[in-house]
């Protein structure tokens, strides 16, 4: 009954919207002054004012309007990231057109994996490495450039990047106090203080301390999180602003795996299982320092410098699956052998970032130059299955009682790797008539690496090079309506020291390369009741590692991505919005023998992507009701071909719902996410390791009081 009213509302609102598109249609049709007098208005309704941002820093590094922006930029608003009750940062990928999901916090944009190039306040240094997911208690909004930004921020990915912005200390007196509570076992508390520290407002503070636990549905978890973020903000002179910032996380929960599937995606056991004993855990620790100092030195020219420092150690001591195991050969698997891992990784990041911008008239200048360096020390010591004492594990009535004391432990990996990399670059804004804006950019980069094995010093490897990057675009203010733009970027991406190593004449692999080509249309329909953002895109990435038809390690693969995105702000009615996104995405591959590689790249990219959140509010008791839907289409996982992959990870749609009310300083919120508690898959890594399983579903309660 309950699916059947939100599937009403759902129908009801494409009907008010076919509605309103049909009475703008007639209104259009009929000439009149004062018709075309209300067309001139602009009337920013509650989706325009809630969730869409104007200005962003993400394409371009200065606070430039999106509509003045050739390329994609999505913009998601402290108030969606509420509204979602988003703790972390998968909350939140429904959202972002474009994206789709991979594992922990890793995320394929636009079909390339997206690990490495995330920012902070525009700047690397990502302390959350590989298998830690991203809080977001200390994050404002998140900012998306969506393809190659190589002429901005250097060697990355060429999907994009994602720039969280965080809290800063801020003017106005701003104090809250929440609490959460939700089903399995959730319960989370926070303090958030921010406001002046002297009678001017020169100085100013941040205090904020978070604390979470929670259960799961699956076997042997739990999850522990820890945040303490401090900020000093100080005006110097009426010039002059210096930040400091320092923020600390503590998360404590577990690696987890999936649960095997079948060639069809089917899952061979329970969802509820995990290949985890009771004592495996994960244990997150990270203390960052930023410091940013704005300076304006006069009238045309501004400066900004950024420092900012990381230290990260993560444990890791679990088992996974090794190998799925018929026991009667009767066609059932009935248990998967098992290796317990036991690593550490110590991750150490410095970067510092400066730019100058100039203001000359109908130009914008921006000049700067950065540099990044990034050191990781592993050690990685296992026992494989039962010839070093891991037992296996039964998929239908797992017995956890392994003494992990007796396993024979072995020494996989023990190495340290370490990053540098400089690069200045110069862009320019010219604003070359009243509606037309172009945009030209071009960096060069230096990077280096040394590789250092300590278990075999014949494996130590460096590598060092130089690559540029370029952009090209440009925006045109057709009229009010529509703001058509194109572009084209490029990105490179450095080939990493061990895989230098690897080449059958030693000779070194020129670094991975993206070039993209890109057309989109941000229009203002319906009296700026509807804003629909709108991306076509190709992009072809070269000098991918593979393996020739000889096992040769060569750098010749060639992967190509298009698809389009559409983005939808809607104002249904003054009370009812909605935020709606499409996404399709079509990945090819040539030039790559290695099956394997293929299958990899090919995972885990859905053909078709909707997301939509909609909000009806009640004005006269301060209230509103919220729901979400999400759809993912059919992929693929990264099971090799020799193994009769890759396998296929069914489309799945979940529904959510929210409550919000405010009384007095109350803010009172609800909120049921996964509403018809669907089983489904979120990504596939392979057969035995399976599916990585959706959360089932999760009930929040919160009270906020600010004072």
């Amino acid at each position: 009954m309950l699916k059947t009213s939100i599937l009403m509302m759902q129908a009801c609102g494409a009907l008010v919207f076919s509605t309103a598109i049909f009475a703008e249609g007639s209104a259009n049709s009929t000439s009149s002054n004062d018709t075309v007098e209300l067309q001139v208005l602009q009337v920013e309704g509650r989706a325009l004012t809630l969730y869409k941002e104007d200005e962003a820093s993400v394409g371009t590094r200065t606070n430039t309007s999106i509509d003045e922006t050739p390329q994609s930029v999505q913009v998601i608003t402290q108030d969606l990231i509420e509204d979602l009750a988003a703790n972390e940062a998968p909350d939140l990928f429904r959202s972002i057109s474009g994206l789709s999901y991979l594992n922990y916090g890793i995320v394929k944009m636009r079909g390339f994996e997206q690990e490495s190039q995330v920012l902070y306040d525009g700047v690397k240094g990502d302390p959350f490495r590989t298998f830690t997911i991203p809080q977001l208690f200390n994050i404002e909004e998140v900012q998306v450039l969506k393809g190659p930004s190589g002429a901005l921020y250097g060697a990355g990915e060429a999907g994009g990047v994602i720039n969280y912005v965080t809290k800063k200390p801020t003017y106005e007196q701003k104090n809250t106090i929440e609490v959460t509570a939700g089903n399995k076992d959730f319960i989370s508390g926070s303090v958030e203080s921010s406001g002046t520290a002297n009678e001017d407002g020169s100085q100013r503070y941040r205090v904020g301390i978070y604390g979470s636990t929670e259960g799961s549905y699956r076997n042997n978890v739990e999850e522990d999180n820890e945040i303490i973020d401090l900020g000093y903000a100080w005006d110097i002179n009426d010039d002059t602003t210096l930040t400091l910032q320092y923020t600390h996380f503590y998360q404590l929960g577990e690696r987890l795996r999936g649960v095997p599937i079948d060639s069809d995606g089917n899952f061979l056991t329970d969802i509820s299982w995990n290949s985890n004993e009771p004592d495996d855990y994960q244990e997150f620790e990270a203390d960052i320092f930023q410091t940013n100092l704005q300076h304006s030195i006069n009238s045309w020219l501004d400066s900004n410098f950024t420092l900012r420092y990381y230290e990260t150690e993560e444990t890791i001591k679990y088992h996974q699956a090794r190998a799925l195991i018929d026991n009667d050969s009767d066609g059932v698997y009935d248990e998967v052998s098992r290796r317990y891992q036991d690593q550490t990784r110590i991750y150490k990041g410095l970067d510092l970032a400066s730019y100058f911008v100039a203001d000359l008239d109908d130009h914008t200048l921006v000049t700067g130059a950065d540099y990044h360096f990034a050191s990781e020390d592993e050690l990685f010591i296992y026992a494989d299955k039962e010839a070093d004492g891991v037992s296996n594990l039964s998929l239908t009535d797992p017995t956890y009682d392994d003494d992990i004391s007796s396993y024979v432990m072995d020494v996989d990996r023990d190495r340290v790797t370490e990053l540098n990399q400089i690069g200045a670059y110069i862009q320019d804004q010219w604003q070359a008539t009243n509606k037309l804006n172009l945009l030209a950019s071009a960096r060069l980069d230096y990077f280096s690496e040394d590789f250092v094995d300590n278990t075999d010093s014949s494996e130590n490897a460096s590598y060092d090079d130089i690559g540029y990057s370029t952009r090209l675009g440009a925006t045109y203010d057709l009229n009010k309506e529509f703001k058509p733009y194109t572009s084209f970027s490029t990105s490179l991406t450095p080939q990493s020291a061990s895989d230098q190593a690897d080449s059958e004449d030693g000779s070194l692999f020129d670094p991975e390369e993206a070039k993209q080509f890109e057309v989109g249309v941000r229009s203002y329909l319906l009296n700026n009741r509807l804003n629909v953002n709108t991306a076509v895109y190709h992009i072809v990435r070269n000098n991918t590692i593979t393996e020739d038809d000889d096992d040769n390690t060569v750098a010749v693969g060639e992967v190509q991505s298009q698809g389009f995105e559409v983005d939808v702000l809607v104002d249904i009615t003054p009370r009812w919005v909605a935020n709606i996104s499409y996404t399709y995405t079509d990945v090819e591959v040539s030039d790559i023998a290695d099956e394997g590689d293929a299958d990899r790249i090919l995972a885990n990219n859905p053909y078709h992507q909707i997301g939509l959140w909609t909000r009806y509010e009640f004005p006269n008791i301060d209230s509103s009701i919220a729901f979400g839907a999400e759809y993912v289409g059919e992929r693929t996982d990264r099971t090799d071909a020799d193994d009769g992959g890759p396998y296929t990870i069914p489309s799945y749609t979940i529904y959510d719902i929210s409550w919000q009310t405010r009384w007095q300083d109350w803010k009172f919120q609800a909120n049921i996410k996964n509403l018809f508690d669907n089983k489904y898959a979120l990504s596939g890594f392979n057969d035995v390791s399976g599916a990585i399983v959706g959360e089932r579903r999760r009930i929040y309660l919160s009270a906020a009081y600010d004072f």
